[in-house]
């Protein structure tokens, strides 16, 4: 049942890449389109925590953590938007669910054995063949100065995604080592599960879209940016619900699957659009090796052969 969650999620998720794309083509920017998206995953994440769950206790520092992370949220989805006016889009988000593969390397780095974080051989190489892939698919891209600039927000988006996972598996061993030494910050049980996490992160990331936009360009939002904003804010809202779901009811034999899953479902249905809609020339093996490189090094390998 969770993988089946899992992959309505990465539906809904695709929908929602696929409507910045689409508001981008219709004339508008991705910063429009982001602050009013934002927005809308804000008001679905009330919907979904606190309210869903009717837990309103309110908890001011994990309130400020969930603020901080907004930052992280506010530059992915910036570096997506850019990335997607100088590139191809299929290939643009392959390269950023890629990042699902480095996070381990950093929480290794950081907390280690004691937190339960372990490097193995099968990480590294699901690590070396994404990196590979992603350079192979980039050098078959004809060259021109958007291909520059295209590999620079990619980058940047792939390299904010890392960060923005590795924070929110550092607010999960909040949770799960409570008080614990070691973690760099301390929150006991209530605060870490606090139901206001998630709200205040989107929260944060629409009032930093918003600023950016209104710096920039000084004008209402066009129809079709509010329209794509909202209908992307649904999709995305509605995908992250299924995914909590997924996460909620798997077994620990799907629990070892269901990201990596995520991911690779991502990749493949965003470039059917791409190839579909805006006939991108997919390179569907250069594709194939970093979905391999994803199963290789994220899958809890040991738990499904346990």
């Amino acid at each position: 049942m969770a993988i089946v969650l899992m992959l309505i999620a990465a539906l809904f998720i695709a929908g929602s890449n696929l409507f910045l794309r689409k508001s981008i083509d219709g004339g508008g920017s991705f910063r429009a389109y982001l602050m009013v998206q934002l927005f809308i995953v804000f008001l679905v994440m009330v919907l979904l925590n606190p309210v869903r769950t009717g837990q309103y206790g309110w908890s001011s520092c994990m309130a400020g953590f969930g603020l901080t992370g907004g930052i992280f949220v506010a530059g992915l989805m910036a570096f997506i938007g850019k990335s997607l006016e100088k590139g191809p889009p299929g290939l643009t988000f392959a390269a950023v669910n890629s990042a699902t593969v480095m996070p381990t390397v950093v929480m290794v780095l950081l907390f280690g054995a004691a937190f339960g974080y372990h490097y193995t051989a099968w990480n590294g190489i699901g690590s070396l063949l994404v990196v590979a892939a992603l350079v192979w698919a980039g050098w078959g891209l004809p060259s021109s100065e958007k291909k520059h600039q295209w590999i620079m927000f990619a980058t940047a988006a792939f390299l904010m995604h890392v960060a923005f996972m590795c924070f929110l598996q550092w607010r999960a061993l909040f949770v799960n080592f409570p008080g614990q030494n070691g973690l760099l910050l301390s929150f006991d049980f209530d605060d870490a599960v606090n139901q206001w996490f998630s709200p205040m992160l989107f929260l944060s990331a629409t009032f930093i879209q918003t600023v950016i936009y209104v710096s920039s360009e000084k004008r209402l939002p066009k129809k079709k940016e509010v329209q794509y904003g909202i209908l992307g804010g649904i999709a995305n809202g509605v995908g992250t619900f299924f995914m909590v779901q997924a996460t909620e009811v798997s077994t620990p034999l799907e629990h070892a699957m269901i990201f990596p899953i995520l991911a690779v479902g991502i990749i493949i249905l965003c470039n059917i659009w791409g190839k579909w809609l805006y006939k991108e020339k997919v390179n569907w093996l250069a594709n194939g090796v970093a979905i391999v490189g994803i199963l290789i090094g994220t899958v809890n390998w040991s738990v499904l052969f346990k």
